[in-house]
C-alpha cells in the first residue's frame, strides 16, 4: 500500500480502537525509524493487549514478508501481547487474524486474500469484545435436540450456500 494511503488505514484503525475503549499508539515509522522492527500498533484494555501489523488494499490479496509476520510475533511475545495481522479492503472493514491462521506460501510469505478475510477474520466487534462470532453450525447445535437438529442444519446449509434466502429459511423453521 502507498505510505500515505497506509499511514491513513493506521490512523483510522488507531481511532477506532481508541472509540472502543482502548488506550492505543501508532508506532512512528512503524520499523523504519529504528533498527527493530515494531508493530504498526498496540492497543490494550487492562483485560486484552494486541501488537497489530496493519495492511490495507483495493482488492488485491494482501501479502506479508515471513519477516513482517515473525518480528510481530518475536515482540509480541516479549511484550505480552496478543499478535494480530490487521487487513482492510476498499469498502470492507477491518478483519484481524493471528499469525497462524494465515495462508503460507511456498515461499514462506503470507497471504490474505479479500474473501477469506470476509469468511474467517475476526471483525472489529469481536476483536474488541463487543460480540461474538457464532457459526452456522453451532447455531444448529444450540440447544437442540437431535430430531431438530437434523431439520434445521439443511435450511442452514442452503443458506450458507446461497440457494435459500435468510427470510424462507425463516419461514421454513416456523412452519
Amino acid at each position: 500500500m502507498s505510505n500515505a494511503k497506509g499511514d491513513r488505514r493506521e490512523r483510522e484503525l488507531v481511532n477506532k480502537l481508541d472509540e472502543a475503549g482502548f488506550a492505543v499508539m501508532r508506532a512512528p515509522a512503524s520499523g523504519s525509524a529504528t533498527e527493530r522492527e515494531l508493530p504498526d500498533v498496540l492497543a490494550g484494555n487492562s483485560e486484552v493487549f494486541y501488537s497489530i501489523e496493519a495492511k490495507s488494499s483495493a482488492g488485491d490479496p494482501i501479502y506479508l514478508t515471513g519477516e513482517e509476520v515473525y518480528a510481530l510475533v518475536y515482540f509480541s511475545r516479549n511484550f505480552g501481547a496478543k499478535p494480530r495481522i490487521a487487513v482492510r479492503f476498499d469498502r470492507e472493514d477491518w478483519y484481524f487474524f493471528h499469525p497462524d491462521d494465515l495462508y503460507q506460501t511456498d515461499g514462506g510469505n503470507y497471504r490474505v486474500k479479500k474473501e477469506t478475510a470476509l469468511a474467517e477474520g475476526v471483525d472489529f466487534d469481536e476483536l474488541t469484545g463487543h460480540s461474538e462470532k457464532v457459526t452456522l453450525d453451532e447455531v444448529a447445535d444450540d440447544g437442540e435436540d437431535e430430531e431438530s437438529s437434523s431439520d434445521v442444519r439443511p435450511v442452514l446449509e442452503a443458506i450458507e450456500r446461497g440457494d435459500l434466502s435468510v427470510e424462507d429459511g425463516v419461514a421454513m423453521l416456523d412452519s
